[in-house]
């Protein structure tokens, strides 16, 4: 059968690299080159380059851009200044979380809304139908290429391609490079937000710039330990630091305070969709609470596992698992009554797996614990 799967700028640098390919979000996407674990640790120690091209790109445009997406989204983007990032989520009016979402300010008319790929066609949909002040929006997600760039030794990798700006680049702000300023690229946008729990940069730039983008980072690199990595370092790494995954952790059936982002919710921000629901939440509590974990035995836990007490009683389910390449030990995330004997620190559970695993509720970031 014909593959059906869309494919980055990279795709073709994938191949030659010998990657292992899988499908994510709709695309052929890399899971891993030289392996998760020595990915990761590359991350963890040095620096790891990933292709996340799949994501999307959504501009905002004219004098309503500001007020659209403060109705759109839960935080609050009146606190934002060109330059300035923030992370938020997008909600039903029942306040489920449509998308977590990154939102860039680059001047008081235009803003830039990174989403998820596999929500892209949803996402792109859901904004067009909550438009009522008639702010111009374009799907730029495939005008767009996105590098990571992530790891203790990022900084020192890009700051001879990116100068001086770089040092006082603050997190979760950005630059905007003149065209040709950054590698000669057309446009390029540096930002400091990151997944991986460790220093890094966003590379937003042309899809016809990607390769060579990729090729210098990865040459200047050489000496500093850089790898490239794939999404199955990504994923690993983002669960160490305890960042949830859409689609595993939170979907249209949580709400951020549940999911422990309830401080992206600014219920003062203005009349979001999905505001009163929240609010509602807020006042009365979310009836349960994601936590983090970490095996006490061998084990390794699994999405859909049943979360337990160490009697087998089932609490809740296990929304993401994986083997802790820094602990060398199974963690996991997921949901459990709201309640402190269930939720605090130390607290015993079991995964009840292919047999019963014995876990630990831990406070994120894992690995640094």
């Amino acid at each position: 059968m014909p593959n059906t799967l869309a494919t980055t700028p990279l795709y073709d640098v994938h191949e030659r690299l010998g990657a292992r390919m899988m499908p994510f979000g709709g695309f052929d996407m890399p899971v891993q080159y030289s392996g998760i674990i020595d990915e990761h640790q590359a991350v963890r120690n040095e620096a790891g380059l990933f292709d996340v091209s799949h994501m999307g790109e959504v501009e905002v445009t004219g004098p309503h851009a500001e007020a659209f997406v403060q109705q759109l989204v839960t935080n609050d983007v009146s606190a934002l200044y060109d330059g300035k990032a923030l992370y938020t989520a997008m909600c039903t009016p029942e306040g489920g979380i449509i998308d977590d979402l990154l939102v860039y300010r680059r001047a008081a008319d235009s803003f830039l809304l990174v989403i998820n790929a596999g929500n892209r066609a949803e996402d792109w949909a859901w904004m067009q139908d909550h438009n009522p002040m008639g702010a111009t929006l374009a799907n730029r997600s495939d005008d767009y290429a996105l590098l990571a760039l992530q790891g203790p030794a990022a900084f020192d990798i890009a700051r001879p391609f990116v100068g001086e700006a770089l040092d006082d680049l603050k997190f979760y702000h950005f630059i905007e490079a003149e065209s040709g300023a950054f590698m000669e690229c057309e446009h390029a946008i540096i930002s400091r937000t990151g997944y991986t729990g460790e220093p890094g940069l966003e590379l937003y730039i042309a899809p016809d710039d990607a390769e060579h983008v990729w090729a210098t980072l990865l040459n200047a690199g050489a000496d500093h330990g850089l790898k490239p990595a794939g999404l199955g370092a990504r994923d690993t790494l983002r669960m160490e630091a305890g960042f949830c995954l859409h689609g595993n952790d939170i979907s249209k059936d949580t709400n951020p305070y549940e999911a422990g982002l309830g401080w992206i919710v600014k219920l003062d921000a203005g009349d979001f969709v999905g505001r009163e629901a929240l609010q509602a939440i807020n006042e009365a509590g979310p009836k349960r609470k994601l936590v983090a974990f970490v095996a006490q035995e061998r084990g390794i836990p699994r999405h859909g596992d049943a979360l337990a007490m160490p009697n087998g009683t089932t609490l809740g389910s296990v929304t993401s698992g994986t083997q802790s390449p820094t602990l060398s030990t199974g963690i996991g995330l997921g949901y459990v009554p709201n309640d402190e004997k269930y939720t605090a620190p130390g607290t015993a559970l079991t995964v009840q797996g292919r047999r019963p695993v014995a876990v630990e509720v831990a406070k994120p970031p894992l690995h640094t614990s």
